[in-house]
Order: structure tokens, then C-alpha cells, then sequence
């Protein structure tokens, strides 16, 4: 807190100092001063060109600040700056190489000398602001006016500040003047917003897409459940919140936990963390972080040895030299990240190896310079001065090459190929301004800007609209929020045997002007720090399988769940499925629940045991009737046939074998027309057969009545004719009812899904119950009627009493439809059609062996018992 609270305060007294002194500038007064005077002068590490044209810049070259004790009377003390950062000053000489390389080019600004103010923010906010506030105000104690205070500022533009915290505060006060800031590292979002920050630019894309790259790479291995790890600033808070926000949309996955790093090396917080770490199952962990901080919490994870974790590093910490080290490798060996494009740089190295210190400098004007050179050869060139080594006296003639150092190594330009484009794209814009034709430029009165009268808003305007191609085949420009088209390499931490660590590219992610996000990733070339050499799994709960649907948990992440199988006649054909689809009316779920299967049909067939049986007796049944037809055939002059009225034993055995045929149409897949036949055959065929043995009943009572005195007249009534017409009309009454029944509502073939859930029922439907209920009654009215008649007329004096045989049979046939009501409404599908099959099989076969049985067993077995005689003697005992 005490370091945050000196920042603050200084950060005050300098936009203070920086407001009086622009107020200063021109005192209200009847006649115009001829000069200016600089209220105060920040004291700052620094390095200057001259030119026509002056850019600043803004670098960290020392990443760390100590500040003086100080109290509120006395005047604020620069704070000294520590830790020098080899890379950070060749990023400011990168600036100036590429200030150099334009004042060559004679096809970019001709005219025009570009000079430099580079300087080191020394990594502190207060530090880069004062900075920032220098490169607006100037330097000079005191210069000389224009009329009207109107004149080309100290500097045109500004590339920098290395930090997102540093290049807001600087663009919320320059933004205020339209100074154009070209950052090459910070990637807050925040940025973005163009309402605050309206000459805000970068080259370097914003955390939006940083995140949403993170958030590829997650969905491409499957990782759901990763802990996510932030600095303590607008950097870490912006990506947490975006991070968060990206997530939920994308549905990719579930935060585990959210930590946010203490600015501050503070070990208690820094153990919480870490036991979060190790606790957790989640074994991916972002960090999105500073060097520093990163570098404080792995000396935690080392200390409670905190291994098998997959850490995935945001740009700032990808190629982070600092954290490769031996001791630290056995537990971040296999990081992935994305880092900064990588670009090409010709003529950097020959321009590094030129720079050397100017020995006669004594002030602070290129005093990174000859800090650089006494941190490289450890040596020192004043004792009183910026110095951090110990050791002999500079000479300035060292030699850099004879010195290992990382300043040369040119092989992974990162933020310095953005600095390289940052300079360019500020370079390009001032060339369009300068450039534009009287009459025609784009301000007010379509004015364009001088070479005399530069401003920093005109410079802004051509900013916006600049597209150039870099050497290295990149497009630079612009949109509306100052971003640069985003690109990023996917980088992987590679262990080597030697303990050496290399950190090679596997992949890509970019977006285009025209395409949104692409990922392209080479896996065969990852390292993974784990036994099996492959990516970790990393998910609250395991995938939920084809045929389950997700059940959140109470109270827990999107991503824990529990999987729940599919109920029958539902399913799930994909993993990880919200919820399970009902299949349609002809299909029911797998066993498994992951697809949608035809239900299976059932109908009584004639492949099934039951069918076969039932068709194999009905044509037994048939069979039979035919035989007996023949031997009644064959013996119709025997005096047992010509007793029984052959006629209607003849039409008796024909109706028979209708009733056997017709239980054939309730056997197979129902259709319309077995449906409407079987219950209109079944229903003639029986009414003609109970016709026949009614008429027969009635035949016998009438020939016993004509036997008595007197009763000659009531044969009349039942002769040949008589007999064939009542037969006839009864059995047309039937076929009138089946007309009837037909026409009005015909049975139907249905598919029945209400019996079985897993089962599609074929069955005819009747149509009308009150149809049905006629046709059957109708049989049972002449079947009682039969029974009653041959009932009375049981105990006729006759040897062979044909009336006890009839009666006998219509108690059989009685009894079985009695019993076939409550079966056939209890029976289920197919069955009810079995049953009603047996029925009409078995009211059949009682009627043919109760009938006929006893007269073929005399006509075949006893045929000395087939004789008049016989016949009449039986009937007189």
C-alpha cells in the first residue's frame, strides 16, 4: 500500500505542475510575452535526436523504482530507478533504428528529418507519466513564442507505454489534447473504448482478442474447468471481467477459481493462492500477469511443489525469459501461450552494434545509453551518477561483442517488430499529411496541415486511415477503436535433455479483415510435462455420454453436472446434451438411449408358433369338414343320411368349412380389406351355419308332430323349398347388417402405440361397437332360439334322437362365445384376435363332432347299425 500511495501522490503533484504549466504558457495580458518559461523539469532517464519532426517514446528500461523518503512540505523526489532490462532499452533502440532506416528512405517524407525522445518509465506509474507529461510539454527551460502561442509542439506523437496502466493514464490527460499514443504492449480492452481514449492506437491486439484466443485453445483441447490467475491492475482486472463474460457466451467452459496476483510480494496472500492451486481439480491454470508476479507465485509453487498443472501464459509472460530457468522448469516446462508476432528486422543487428556512449555527456540526455553499457561490461562511468554496477571505470571503447548478451539475440522479435510498426505507422500517417493538396485536405474549408504548423489531432485523423504492408508481409492499419488486425503465435515452453528450455511455435491464432478468429495448431510438435505425453484432461465433471442428458448441480458451475440417462422412448445422440428428444410415434429409444429405433409391430402371423398352430388347426378343421362331406357324399342313400335331411347336413358341412376358412382373416398384418371381410364373413358363415341347424331342429319337431293323428298339416310349412328360404332369409338379415355396418362405419386396420409403450400393435378396428354388437348378438339369438327348440324336443320317442345331438351342440357353441366376451376384452392385441380365432375354431369343431361325429362313427364303424330297422327300432324302445 505504502508504494501505491507514494505513485498516487506523485501522479498528483505532476498533473498539478503539468496544468500550471501549461496554464503559464501564454499569461493573459494586453501584449504577448516573446517566450515561454517551463515551470519544472522532471529529471528522467532519457535519450534525444534532433529533427524536423520530433516522436516520443515510452520505455521500460528499468523495470523496478525505489522511492526517496519524503514528507508533504518538502518537495517531491524522483524516484531511482532499478533492475536494468536489457530488452526494454532495445526496444527504445529499436524506435531508434526505425527512425533512422525512415530518414534514409527517400520515398518516405523526403523532406522531413524525424528525430526522438525516447524515454524510461522506469516501471513505475509515476515515472512513465512524468514522461508522458515531458514528451508534451517539452524539455527546454525556456523557448520562444509564435503569435498566439500557436507552433508545432515538442512532439508530434508518442510510441508507448510498455503497460496498459501507464498508457492510461497518459492517454486520459494527452488524449484531452489529441496527442496520438501508439502503444506496442499494452492490450487492456479498456483501450478500446474511443470515447475515452480518442488518439489511443496500437500495434500489439487488445485483450479482447487475447482472450478469445485463450478461449480457442481450451475449446480445441476440451479443457472446461481451468483456474485463472490476474495482476492486481487495469491489465489483470479488464482480462478477468472479459475473460469471464467471453466464456459464459462462448460456452466453452467454467471458471474453477479467479485469483488476482498482490502487486505486492506478500506471502501470505501468495500461499492462499498457491493452496487454491493444488486443491483444485482443475489442472489448467491461465495466468494473465507481469513478469514479476508471475515470478513471486512460482517461487510459492516450488516451495509447496505444486506439479502436474497445464499453465496456459498470456502474451506478457509467453517469452518471459526470466521464468525459464532450471529451477523452474520442472514445473512450467510444457506452458503454452500465445505471444506477440514475430517479425524480421534487416539492419537492426549492424545498427545495435553502433551504439556506444557519448563520454562527454554530463547531463541526462542519452543517459540510458551509458546505463546500458555499464550494466553490459559491468563497469561504471560516474560514481555520483545512474550507476547500479560496481566495478572499474568505463572506457567507452569496449567491445559488445566480446559480451554474451541478449541484446543481440535477434532471433525472436517480438515487441520490438511492434515498435518497428508503431514508428512506421506514425511515419506513414505524417507522410499523407504532408502530402495533401490545398483545396482538397480534409479539414475545415478542406484545409490541409503545414510543415510549419503541425498538430497532433491532424496527425491523429490520417493515423485512423494509414495501411501499409511491413517487409515481413504483415498489413498494418487501423479500425475504429484503434486497433491493429490481430494476430498471435501459439508458443509451447520445450525442455530440453540439456536443461535447456526452447520455446517454439506450434501454431497460430488471426483474424482477418474479412474472417473472424482462426486457430491453427500443430500438436505433433507440443511438449507435455506429464508421464503420458499427452494433453491433460481438465473438466468438472466427465462428458456426459450419447443416451444421458446434463443435470446441473445445485449451486455449482454450468460445467458440474451430473449425467442422467435418457427415459425410455427418449434419447441423446451427442455428448454433453442439455436434454434428451423424444423419438417420433413409429420409432422408441436404443437400449443404450443414444438413437431412435423402429418399433417393433405385432399382429398374430403366420410365422409365429401361434399363428402356425391356430392355421394349422383351422385347416385341420376345414380338412375334416370336406372328409365328412365325402362320406356323407358317398353314403347319402344309406338310411342314417337320408334320416338326418341330407340337404341341410350338406349346406350344414359347407357353412362349417366357411366358419373354419374365415378364421384365416384374422391370422397376418391387418388390412383394409381383411379387416372389413373377417368380421362380415365370420358373420355370415356362422349365421348360415345356426340357420341350418335351426331349420334342422325345427324339421325334426315338425316330423314328430306329424307322426300323431292330425298333425300331416304342419309338414307343409317345412319342405325342400320352405327350408332352403328360411335358411336363406335368416342369413341375409346378417348380410343386410353387414352392409349396413360397412357402409356406415367400416373396420379399419389401426396402429395401436397404447398397449406397449416399445411396440406397435396392428389390430382392425370395428368401427362400430354397435355394429359388432348386432352381428354377434344376431348369431346368438338364433343360437339360444336352437338351443330351446332342440331342448323341448330332446326326450321325442325316436331310436335316434337327432334333437338331444342338436341340443348337446348348441350348449357346446354357447358356452364357448359366453366364455369369449370377457377374453377377447381382457386380451391385448394380438391376442384378442387369437382368442376370438380359438372361439370360432373351437364353437366349430363342437358343432362338427357333436353333429356328425356319432352318424360317421355308424356309417365307417358299425355300418349293420345303418339300417332302417336299426333306426326305427331304437325309436320304438
Amino acid at each position: 500500500m505504502g508504494a501505491f500511495f507514494d505513485t498516487y501522490f506523485f501522479l498528483c503533484v505532476h498533473l498539478i505542475l503539468f496544468f500550471l504549466s501549461s496554464f503559464s504558457l501564454c499569461p493573459g495580458s494586453s501584449s504577448i510575452p516573446s517566450s515561454c518559461k517551463l515551470r519544472r523539469r522532471f529529471h528522467l532517464n532519457e535519450v534525444h535526436k534532433p529533427g524536423d519532426v520530433v516522436l516520443g517514446g515510452l520505455f521500460e528500461v528499468h523495470y523496478t523504482s525505489v522511492f526517496p523518503e519524503r514528507t508533504f512540505s518538502s518537495e517531491p523526489k524522483q524516484p531511482i530507478c532499478k533492475g536494468f532490462d536489457t530488452l526494454g532499452f532495445r526496444h527504445a533502440m529499436t524506435m531508434a533504428f526505425a527512425i533512422d532506416e525512415i530518414n534514409k528512405n527517400s520515398n518516405l517524407l523526403p523532406n522531413v528529418t524525424l528525430g526522438y525522445s525516447l524515454y524510461d518509465n522506469c516501471g513505475a506509474l509515476v515515472v512513465g507519466f512524468s514522461g508522458a507529461l515531458s514528451l508534451a510539454s517539452g524539455r527546454e527551460e525556456q523557448f520562444l513564442l509564435q503569435q498566439n502561442c500557436f507552433g508545432s509542439p515538442p512532439v508530434l506523437g508518442i510510441v508507448g507505454d510498455h503497460y496498459s496502466t501507464f498508457s492510461i493514464a497518459a492517454s486520459n490527460v494527452l488524449g484531452l489534447y489529441k496527442m496520438p499514443i501508439v502503444s506496442y504492449f499494452a492490450t487492456c480492452s479498456c483501450l478500446s473504448d474511443r470515447q475515452r481514449f480518442p488518439s489511443f492506437f496500437r500495434t500489439i491486439p487488445s485483450d479482447a482478442f487475447q482472450v478469445r484466443a485463450m478461449i480457442q485453445i481450451l475449446k480445441h483441447f476440451g479443457w472446461t474447468w481451468v483456474g485463472l490467475l490476474v495482476s492486481d491492475d487495469d491489465y489483470g482486472l479488464h482480462v478477468a471481467r472479459s475473460f469471464q463474460s467471453d466464456l459464459a457466451q462462448s460456452g466453452g467452459g467454467c471458471l474453477a477459481y479467479l485469483k488476482v496476483l498482490p502487486w505486492d510480494s506478500e506471502p501470505s496472500e501468495l500461499r492462499r493462492i498457491v493452496d487454491v492451486i493444488k486443491t483444485s481439480t482443475a489442472r489448467v491454470v491461465m495466468v494473465f500477469a507481469h513478469e514479476i508476479h508471475m515470478f513471486q507465485l512460482m517461487e510459492e509453487v516450488v516451495r509447496q511443489n505444486v506439479t502436474g498443472r497445464q499453465w496456459i501464459a498470456s502474451e506478457a509472460l509467453t517469452t518471459a525469459t526470466v521464468l525459464q530457468t532450471p529451477s523452474l522448469m520442472p514445473y512450467l516446462a510444457g506452458t503454452l501461450g500465445i505471444a506477440i508476432r514475430r517479425g524480421e528486422i534487416p539492419g537492426l543487428r549492424e545498427f545495435l552494434l553502433q551504439i556506444r556512449p557519448n563520454q562527454n555527456d554530463s547531463d541526462f540526455g542519452n543517459s540510458m545509453v551509458r546505463q546500458f553499457w555499464e550494466y553490459t561490461f559491468q563497469c561504471r562511468f560516474d560514481p555520483a551518477g545512474w550507476v547500479e554496477a560496481e566495478g572499474p571505470l568505463c572506457t567507452g571503447l569496449e567491445n559488445i561483442k566480446n559480451v554474451e548478451t541478449e541484446f543481440l539475440d535477434l532471433s525472436n522479435l517480438r515487441p520490438e517488430y511492434n515498435v518497428y510498426k508503431a514508428v512506421y505507422a506514425l511515419a506513414y500517417a505524417l507522410d499523407d499529411m504532408l502530402q495533401c493538396e490545398p483545396g482538397r485536405g480534409p479539414f475545415s474549408g478542406h484545409s490541409c496541415a503545414t510543415s510549419e504548423r503541425l498538430e497532433p489531432w491532424q496527425l491523429v485523423h490520417y493515423l485512423q486511415k494509414v495501411n501499409f504492408t511491413t517487409q515481413f508481409g504483415d498489413e498494418v492499419s487501423f479500425d475504429e477503436n484503434g486497433d491493429a488486425l490481430p494476430i498471435y503465435d501459439i508458443m509451447n515452453w520445450l525442455w530440453l535433455p540439456d536443461g535447456r528450455t526452447k520455446v517454439q511455435n506450434v501454431g497460430e491464432v488471426k483474424k482477418s479483415a474479412f474472417k473472424s478468429e482462426e486457430l491453427t495448431i500443430d500438436e505433433n510438435k507440443i511438449f507435455w510435462n506429464f508421464e503420458s505425453n499427452k494433453p491433460p484432461q481438465s473438466v468438472c465433471s466427465e462428458s456426459c455420454p450419447a443416451g444421458t442428458r446434463m443435470a446441473r448441480k445445485k449451486g455449482e458451475p454450468v460445467c458440474c453436472f451430473d449425467c442422467i440417462p435418457c427415459s425410455e422412448g427418449k434419447i441423446s445422440n451427442k455428448t454433453d446434451s442439455m436434454e434428451c428428444t423424444s423419438c417420433l410415434e413409429d420409432y422408441w429409444s436404443s437400449p443404450h438411449r443414444d438413437r431412435c429405433v423402429l418399433k417393433t409391430t405385432e399382429f398374430l402371423s403366420y410365422h409365429e408358433p401361434l399363428g402356425i398352430c391356430l392355421t394349422a388347426t383351422s385347416l385341420l378343421g376345414t380338412f375334416i369338414c370336406t372328409i365328412v362331406l365325402g362320406i356323407f357324399i358317398h353314403h347319402r342313400s344309406t338310411p342314417i343320411v337320408r334320416a338326418n335331411n341330407s340337404e341341410l347336413s350338406f349346406q350344414l358341412l359347407l357353412s362349417l368349412k366357411l366358419c373354419f376358412l374365415c378364421s384365416l382373416l384374422f391370422i397376418g398384418r391387418p388390412s383394409l380389406w381383411t379387416c372389413q371381410l373377417r368380421h362380415a364373413v365370420f358373420g355370415i358363415s356362422f349365421v348360415l351355419c345356426v340357420s341350418c341347424i335351426l331349420v334342422k331342429t325345427m324339421v325334426v319337431l315338425a316330423v314328430f308332430k306329424a307322426s300323431k293323428p292330425g298333425g300331416g298339416a304342419s309338414l307343409k310349412w317345412f319342405g325342400v323349398l320352405q327350408q332352403r328360404g328360411t335358411v336363406i332369409v335368416l342369413t341375409s338379415i346378417q348380410a343386410a347388417v353387414c352392409a349396413a355396418w360397412l357402409v356406415s362405419a367400416s373396420p379399419a386396420p389401426h396402429k395401436n402405440t397404447q398397449y406397449y409403450n416399445d411396440k406397435i400393435v396392428y389390430e382392425c378396428v370395428v368401427g362400430s361397437t354397435v355394429g359388432f354388437a348386432v352381428l354377434l348378438g344376431y348369431i346368438g339369438l338364433l343360437a339360444i332360439l336352437s338351443f330351446l327348440i332342440a331342448f323341448i324336443s330332446r326326450n321325442l320317442p325316436d331310436s335316434f334322437n337327432e334333437a338331444k345331438v342338436i341340443t348337446f351342440s348348441m350348449l357346446i357353441f354357447c358356452a364357448v362365445w359366453v366364455a369369449f366376451v370377457p377374453a377377447y376384452i381382457s386380451s391385448p392385441g394380438k391376442y384378442a384376435d387369437a382368442v376370438e380365432v380359438f372361439a370360432i375354431l373351437a364353437s366349430s369343431f363342437g358343432l362338427l363332432l357333436a353333429l356328425f361325429g356319432p352318424k360317421c362313427y355308424i356309417i365307417l364303424l358299425k355300418p349293420e347299425q345303418n339300417t332302417k330297422k336299426a333306426i326305427m327300432g331304437r325309436g320304438t324302445e
